[in-house]
């Protein structure tokens, strides 16, 4: 059997055990309900969207942006009949799937077929990856688009004509629509791609100047419909306030939820109301956190100190694993990826290393992305899920030789 007909056959292996975990994920959440989350908002958007109602809020007659539109789309067309939840999280296990094979490309593309499948094999089992697929959130979705845009980063970077461009423009906007934040992404790879055109004597605006233009066209007519019904501008979402509520209040700022986001900080608004314009209300909510934030300053420095210790598993771990089981993770599965967050954050930096610094950057900027987020936000195992792709192909990169030592061994006691 030939090198590559052979990695073809691992890869696909690795394929089928991705989707074996995750489809008997699904399966043992069959008949699951869904609990008072984020996924409600998906499930529902997703609902009225296949009857022809598009975005409005839950349970109030008010136009609806609480979450980018790119998941609840996605999950329309299976939204129709009884028992529609079972479907919608087919969306993500899907995603979670077509996820693994990404990464095995990129991981292929990076450093060959080994480091490639190792990848691969390394998404399909990882307790932080598939713990989403099977959710009906947006996670799933979003790593998947910010890995496409990690791809058509590449080719943006190497291949000459607009093709490229174009793709990386779409990815962005895509990803964007799928988790807002990731709109900050959009500079960071455009900063990247001009630094890549300027090292090999192009003119960086030229390059950099459609992938823009086509993000911006993407995001357009969702930006477009959010200014025509809203009071005041919306660029994405109206949950913007909302976030900044939960993550700058007296819960928050103290004991185990310190460097968190706490959702009774946001129901025990004193002066919501049903007939409050979203855009409005999360402009007074903004305000709110703002001025709690300033009559605290003191403390900041020490909830920005939390809030990344909570991204990266060192601080308010049983805070954080409670907050997963509320979000349908089982509490076996949330505490093991905890130490296997620990074993990839280990061996990222020596990947960084071995690879060359085009490509070390462009896997280091969903990083700062997560970085950023925290500090401004607050920390939690969401808010790093778009550092989660990175990681594993940095990891995938470290540990390559050390995995062809021991096949090599396995091989020569043969």
């Amino acid at each position: 059997m030939t090198e590559p007909s052979r990695a073809d056959r691992a890869l696909l292996g690795v394929l089928l055990l991705a989707a074996a975990i995750r489809v008997t994920y699904w399966l043992s959440k069959w008949n699951q309900a869904l609990l008072l989350n984020d996924s409600l908002y998906y499930s529902i958007q997703a609902r009225q969207l296949a009857h022809g109602q598009f975005f409005r809020e839950l349970f109030v007659d008010q136009p609806g942006a609480e979450h980018g539109p790119l998941s609840s789309t996605l999950m329309a067309p299976l939204s129709w009949g009884a028992d529609i939840v079972r479907w919608q999280r087919l969306v993500t296990v899907a995603s979670g799937i077509a996820l693994v094979w990404m990464i095995g490309r990129l991981g292929n593309r990076l450093g060959g077929r080994q480091v490639g499948l190792l990848a691969a094999g390394i998404a399909a089992v990882y307790p932080n990856l598939w713990l989403s697929d099977g959710l009906v959130m947006s996670e799933s979705v979003s790593m998947l688009s910010l890995s496409a845009v990690l791809w058509f980063a590449l080719d943006a970077s190497e291949r000459e004509g607009r093709r490229p461009l174009v793709a990386l423009g779409i990815a962005l906007g895509l990803a964007t629509l799928a988790r807002s934040e990731l709109l900050l992404l959009v500079p960071l790879v455009l900063c990247w791609l001009g630094s890549c055109q300027r090292r090999r004597g192009r003119r960086a605006l030229a390059t950099v100047a459609p992938v823009a233009v086509v993000a911006v066209l993407v995001l357009l007519p969702w930006v477009g419909y959010n200014v025509a019904r809203f009071e005041r501008p919306v660029l994405l979402t109206t949950n913007e306030g909302s976030t900044w509520l939960g993550a700058n209040c007296d819960e928050s700022y103290n004991g185990s939820g310190t460097g968190g986001w706490n959702i009774f900080c946001v129901i025990e608004d004193p002066a919501i109301s049903s007939n409050e314009d979203p855009s409005v209300r999360s402009a007074r909510r903004r305000s709110l956190a703002f001025d709690y934030a300033r009559s605290h300053v003191g403390d900041v420095p020490r909830v920005v100190l939390a809030r990344l210790g909570r991204t990266f598993d060192v601080y308010g771990v049983h805070d954080l694993i409670r907050g997963d089981i509320g979000e349908e993770r089982p509490r076996l599965w949330a505490w093991a990826g905890v130490p296997s967050f620990w074993m990839l954050a280990l061996a990222a930096p020596f990947g960084a290393r071995r690879l060359p610094r085009r490509e070390r950057w462009l896997l280091l900027l969903p990083v700062v992305l997560v970085l950023f987020t925290t500090v401004l936000f607050y920390g939690g195992h969401r808010i790093r899920s778009s550092a989660e792709p990175s990681l594993v192909l940095l990891a995938a990169v470290a540990t390559a030789p050390l995995a062809n030592g021991l096949l090599q061994r396995v091989r020569g006691t043969r």
